[in-house]
């Protein structure tokens, strides 16, 4: 891997990873596109611990909060109404269906998931099902009103951005619609949600991204600690923005760019500009 290479994917990386358009899909796409081979799943990975730091930072008070309710909780009664407790449940049982899913299917999301026809026609589907979510939901609840259905139904709406393309945030998001919630409140929840998932997946492929008989490109140690750096400062910034973007603006400037994105590099396969695998 090339010092360019590095500091592209870590901008992409912290720029697209809280945004609904797939940020494994545009690390995939980027690769394709400006370097000609594909910089793995296992980088992807790892530089999303950047951008999960930049999580535990933004949130920290609310992340110390309720992780103190859910320990007094355990031992205290009186705790367990409260709605710090209870997200706390929320987010442990939400993150079962990737953490199962992710395990059950390591070896094709590393390789056959990352096939740029199946890339583009996610972003492109996926892009379609946000758009009726957001013409649809009611929006009409708040944080203070999510139930464990809402943490199950998007906990498995997150596994399913284990296909780039799909997008981790787009799908927690649309999930989060359907359920009747704001997307302020959808979104804080998916930043939770995302906790630990995504740092358990970056810690364990730690060792992935570093075994030069693996797929994709092998950075250094330098070259993935720059890219992960910059992930986190990038990804810091998109936080604050998306959360004020989506209490005041709708969904479909998303997803027409999905579609866009989608429809390119369908147009760049078919003209034989770049390559599927």
């Amino acid at each position: 891997m090339t010092w360019l290479e590095a500091i592209v994917l870590g901008i992409v990386q912290g720029l697209t990873e809280f945004l609904p358009v797939s940020s494994s899909a545009h690390m995939r796409i980027t690769s394709a596109i400006f370097f000609g081979e594909d910089a793995g799943a296992s980088f992807t990975a790892v530089t999303q611990l950047g951008t999960e730091a930049a999580v535990l930072v933004y949130f920290a008070k609310d992340i110390f909060r309720i992780a103190k309710a859910w320990i007094v909780g355990l031992w205290d009664r009186s705790v367990r109404s409260s709605l710090d407790y209870r997200m706390a449940w929320y987010v442990i049982i939400g993150s079962i269906p990737i953490g199962l899913f992710g395990f059950l299917f390591k070896d094709q999301i590393r390789s056959a998931a990352r096939n740029l026809w199946l890339v583009s026609i996610m972003l492109v589907g996926f892009a379609l099902v946000l758009a009726f979510a957001e013409y649809w939901g009611r929006q009409t609840r708040m944080i203070e009103h999510f139930t464990l259905k809402d943490g199950v139904v998007m906990g498995f709406a997150q596994a399913m951005a284990l296909i780039p393309g799909v997008s981790r945030s787009g799908g927690t998001l649309t999930a989060g619609l359907f359920l009747g919630l704001t997307r302020e409140a959808a979104a804080r929840y998916s930043f939770l949600l995302a906790i630990p998932a995504v740092v358990m997946s970056g810690l364990f492929s730690i060792p992935d991204v570093f075994d030069k008989s693996g797929a994709g490109l092998t950075p250094s140690v330098a070259q993935m600690v720059v890219a992960t750096v910059i992930a986190f400062g990038l990804g810091y910034a998109s936080i604050a923005w998306l959360l004020r973007y989506v209490a005041h603006h709708t969904l479909y400037v998303f997803v027409l760019y999905r579609v866009a994105l989608g429809s390119l590099v369908m147009c760049l396969l078919i003209a034989g500009e770049i390559t599927a695998t």
